[in-house]
């Protein structure tokens, strides 16, 4: 195991302000695809569906029957370490600052040689590993060859460390503490060894079970915040935005009412005011603040975490407002993903499906509780992934979705009253 970051002194304001650098990040269009796996953690190659060979690189043919019919699959990743090198010299800036770097040439099961960076962990080869995709600092693919048993964390090796969004020894706010999905995190969070944990509150008047307690937690520190008031958001990223390195939007307005069960528009204001226009608020404030912190070494800005819902990916009926203003959340997500993506901060999407809490008492099994969220966010963090989708409902979704989206949309309209 590694040792755990320790967080450095404070940075001198005297000092210039270090650029961030990234990995290079230019990719083919067909190449995306092994990006598009990472971003859910998963290893997937092309296979030709005429003759079944294995890909790599990405390609648009077949390298043994020259057929265009390629598809991605799911991999194992297992194989073995056939060669290694360690760098020591490099062009990029990017590495040029973190030399040296162990890569080795892995020959995988499945019938194809890669090129992976080499955690600490594996012996010298040849040695049997196990390769995983990961998102680098570009929020690209690569290729991170591990041991082959037992599970290893990339933020164990401190070089591959930097990939990740680990919480250990890191400021983080949590923006709304009050719901039980909120305090399941914030409890993560400090079992995870963050170093301090603002919790966001809202309307102080309202007590909840479960609240008062975080207070006891060594590293929390309750700080007013409201996302439906510009005021509030202002105030609070004036008075801590210049050292948050993780912001969790754990903000969630949430009502079963399909179109025309309810008359007039207010639940549907209330649940676009603080599920899309709370994100909003939150990004104009917080953002600037990460990306100016994105190269403070050790003590960086790194992350951005977004609580959305399944319901983001299709519209589900009887939570047709509710789907649509968590539609609208991810589709801001999305561009504020592509404005923190050149400072090297990474925003993570998580899509939960239904979880066991007061507005989905009525969703037959299975469902979430918020500590096995609270388990996945930390999961998320201490890997390299920006979609995640927690349990088998999400997951189900997800896979029809990719398939055939009119076929869910469908599918689930024959929910609709």
């Amino acid at each position: 195991m590694g040792e755990p970051a320790k967080r450095p002194k404070q940075k001198n304001p005297v000092l210039r302000t270090r650029l961030p650098t990234l990995p290079p990040a230019p990719r083919s269009r067909v190449a995306l695809g092994l990006t598009a796996a990472a971003a859910r953690g998963r290893l997937e190659l092309q296979v030709c569906l005429d003759c079944g060979a294995v890909q790599y690189p990405p390609r648009e043919v077949c390298r043994a029957c020259l057929s265009h019919r390629l598809i991605w699959r799911p991999q194992d990743g297992r194989g073995e370490l056939i060669a290694e090198t360690t760098l020591r010299n490099a062009q990029e800036l990017f590495f040029r600052e973190r030399l040296p770097w162990r890569v080795g040439n892995v020959r995988l099961d499945a019938g194809v040689n890669v090129i992976a960076y080499v955690h600490e962990n594996v012996g010298a080869a040849p040695c049997r590993v196990r390769v995983e995709a990961a998102l680098d600092r570009a929020s690209q693919a690569v290729l991170v060859a591990v041991p082959d048993q037992g599970r290893t964390l990339m933020s164990d090796d401190p070089k591959l460390r930097e990939m990740t969004c680990d919480p250990r020894s890191r400021k983080i706010l949590v923006t709304d503490g009050k719901s039980a999905l909120g305090q399941a995190i914030v409890r993560a969070l400090s079992a995870a060894g963050a170093d301090l944990i603002w919790i966001g509150e809202a309307e102080p008047w309202k007590k909840v079970p479960g609240f008062e307690a975080l207070r006891a937690l060594p590293q929390a520190a309750i700080v007013p915040l409201d996302v439906t008031d510009g005021r509030s958001v202002r105030e609070l990223a004036g008075e801590i935005g210049g050292k948050v390195d993780i912001v969790v939007n754990t903000g969630d307005y949430h009502r079963t009412f399909t179109i025309a069960s309810r008359r007039g528009v207010e639940t549907a204001q209330l649940e676009m005011d603080v599920n899309y226009f709370g994100l909003l608020r939150l990004a104009q404030e917080f953002a600037p603040v990460l990306q100016a912190r994105a190269a403070d070494g050790a003590a960086n800005a790194i992350a951005w975490v977004n609580l959305l819902s399944i319901f983001a990916l299709a519209n589900y009926p009887s939570h047709g407002t509710y789907s649509a203003s968590k539609a609208a959340a991810l589709s801001l997500s999305q561009a504020l993903r592509a404005e923190l993506r050149p400072a090297g901060v990474r925003v993570i999407n998580l899509f939960p499906g239904p979880i066991d809490d007061d507005w989905d008492q009525l969703e037959q099994p299975p469902k979430l509780s918020p500590t096995a969220v609270a388990h996945v966010v930390i999961e998320a963090l201490k890997g390299s992934v920006e979609d995640v989708y927690p349990g088998d409902v999400a997951q189900d979704w997800l896979a029809r979705h990719l398939e055939n989206p009119k076929a869910l949309e469908r599918e689930l309209s024959g929910n609709a009253p």
